[in-house]
């Protein structure tokens, strides 16, 4: 008596991907929404020394000033009367956002006064000054 050997079709040793897929794409979509970016300013300044100076762990607004009076929002030159415009924006992507100040230590004091009256205007309840740590 002979014995026949079955073939089975391929279809059935092939692995399914499709679920793990669903996951990886489930995870990133996750990871994107949860994600805070952080809206650097564009510009290096050089910021004046501090005693009482802290690490500010998460802002997500950063607003440079030169020493020339030009103002840096998102890597992008804006206009003083602008700054509220930008930063509503940017609070709109970001509701828990707080806004950090880089204001060279050769900027006009008026110009800082009405970049922070602009970003409370927008919203902002929380605005810090950035300093070096003096030691």
């Amino acid at each position: 008596m002979r014995r026949r050997r079955v073939m089975q079709d391929d279809d059935d040793s092939d692995i399914n991907m499709t679920p793990m897929l669903d996951v990886v794409f489930i995870m990133l979509i996750f990871f994107i929404v949860t994600a805070s970016f952080v809206k650097e300013s564009g510009i290096d300044v050089n910021r004046p020394g501090a005693v009482t100076a802290e690490s500010k762990g998460r802002a997500s607004i950063f607003i440079a000033i030169s020493s020339d009076g030009q103002i840096w929002i998102d890597r992008r030159q804006v206009d003083v009367r602008a700054v509220g415009a930008n930063v509503e924006r940017l609070l709109a992507e970001n509701p828990q956002g707080s806004v950090v100040i880089q204001a060279d230590k050769n900027s006009r004091n008026g110009l800082l006064v009405q970049v922070m009256d602009q970003a409370r205007e927008a919203g902002v309840t929380n605005i810090s000054l950035a300093a070096e740590p003096l030691q």
